[in-house]
C-alpha cells in the first residue's frame, strides 16, 4: 500500500493549522522563563491556544511585563501562583490529568522533575506506553517534514520499546494529516548483520509491519540514512521499496545516533524544528533552554495539533 503525500510542507502550516483547532489550552510548568514567555506570547498573539501559566506569579508577571507587556491583561492567559517549581509541575499536570489543559509545556524546570510529575502514579500521565521524543524538521530542500524518533528518551530501546517508539511517532505524525507515513529504521547498512543489533530489529521491525503487528504505516529496514531520504542513493545501490527514499518517519537504533542527527540537522543543515514528547495521556513541550522562541512555537504548534480535543 503506497504512503499518501505529506500534507504538510513547512513548519508554519503547522502554525496555522493549530489556530484553526478550537477551545485549545496549554499548561505551562514553572513558566517564569524568558524564552518560554516569548513563545506563548507569540502563541497568544496568532490565537494558537490559551494557556495557564504555573509558576511564581510576581516573577512570571514581571517577564510579561517585559517582553510582551499586552499579554498582561489578555484573557487568554491565566496565571496561577506556585510556591515551587516542584509544585508547579505538579498543578500544570493535575490540571492535564483533568482536562483542563489538553498539552502540556515545560518552563524553567529540570526536566527530571515535570517527568517526575508526569510520571505519578496517583494524579500523573501515564497511559502504560513508552514516552518517546518526536521533532518534526524542516529542512531546505525537502518538500515535506521528516520526523526523526527517539532523540531524547529511551537510551537504548529493545525491540518492543522500539515498536511503541514507532506507534508514537505514527500517532504524531497521523495527527497533521501524513495518512500511512513510511518508517524507516536506520541502521549503518542495508542488510541483516547478527553481530549489528539495529539491523536485526530493523528486519523485525519491518515483518512485524507487514503482519500486522505495526499499524497505520509502512515499515521497512534496515536502511542507511542516505537511503532512506535520497531516492537516488537508493536507486544506486538497487534499493527498491515504498520507504525508500522516501520516509517521513526516521527511527534512530539508539539515544547517541538521535542526538547527532538531530543536533546535526540544526546545526550543520540550519533545519528548523519543533518537537513533543508522545505516549502519555496528553503531548508533552519538553523543550531545551539552548531552542529558540521560534522552535518552542513549532513546538507548541505540534503539541496543540495532536491534542486530542476532550
Amino acid at each position: 500500500m503506497k504512503g499518501l503525500k505529506h500534507t504538510f510542507m513547512n513548519l508554519q502550516s503547522l502554525v496555522e493549522k493549530a489556530t484553526q483547532k478550537a477551545n485549545s489550552v496549554v499548561a505551562v510548568a514553572a513558566a517564569e522563563d524568558k524564552e518560554v514567555l516569548e513563545a506563548v506570547g507569540m502563541a497568544v498573539d496568532k490565537q494558537m491556544a490559551d494557556f495557564i501559566l504555573f509558576g511564581d506569579k510576581e516573577k512570571i508577571e514581571a517577564i510579561l511585563g517585559e517582553v510582551a507587556p499586552h499579554l498582561l491583561s489578555n484573557d487568554a492567559l491565566r496565571i496561577k501562583h506556585a510556591a515551587s517549581p516542584v509544585k508547579a509541575c505538579e498543578l500544570a499536570v493535575k490540571s492535564v490529568r483533568e482536562n483542563e489543559a489538553g498539552a502540556l509545556m515545560k518552563g524553567n524546570v529540570p526536566t527530571a522533575v515535570i517527568l517526575k510529575a508526569v510520571l505519578n502514579k496517583e494524579w500523573g500521565l501515564r497511559t502504560g506506553n513508552v514516552l518517546s521524543h518526536v521533532a518534526a524538521f524542516e529542512i531546505a530542500g525537502f518538500d515535506q517534514l521528516i520526523f526523526v524518533t527517539d532523540a531524547a528518551m529511551n537510551i537504548a530501546p529493545d525491540i518492543n520499546q522500539k515498536v511503541q517508539i514507532i506507534q508514537n511517532a505514527v500517532a504524531t505524525a497521523s495527527s497533521i494529516g501524513v495518512t500511512m507515513p513510511k518508517v524507516a529504521p536506520l541502521a549503518a547498512v542495508e542488510v541483516v548483520n547478527p553481530s549489528m543489533q539495529a539491523t536485526v530489529d530493523a528486519a523485525s521491525l519491518t515483518m512485524m509491519n507487514q503482519r500486522g503487528q505495526i499499524k497505520n504505516c509502512i515499515v521497512d529496514g534496515p536502511l542507511a540514512l542516505d537511503n532512506a531520504v535520497s531516492k537516488h542513493a537508493a536507486e544506486h545501490k538497487g534499493i527498491h521499496s515504498d520507504v525508500a527514499g522516501q520516509a517521513d518517519i526516521l527511527l534512530v537504533p539508539n539515544i547517541e545516533t538521535g542526538n547527532a542527527l538531530y543536533k546535526s540537522l540544526i546545526y550543520f543543515a540550519k533545519a528548523k524544528v519543533g518537537a513533543v514528547i508522545a505516549g502519555a495521556k496528553a503531548p508533552i513541550v519538553l523543550t531545551s533552554r539552548a531552542d529558540s522562541a521560534e522552535s518552542k512555537l513549532y513546538s507548541l504548534a505540534l503539541a496543540i495539533c495532536s491534542a486530542t480535543n476532550e
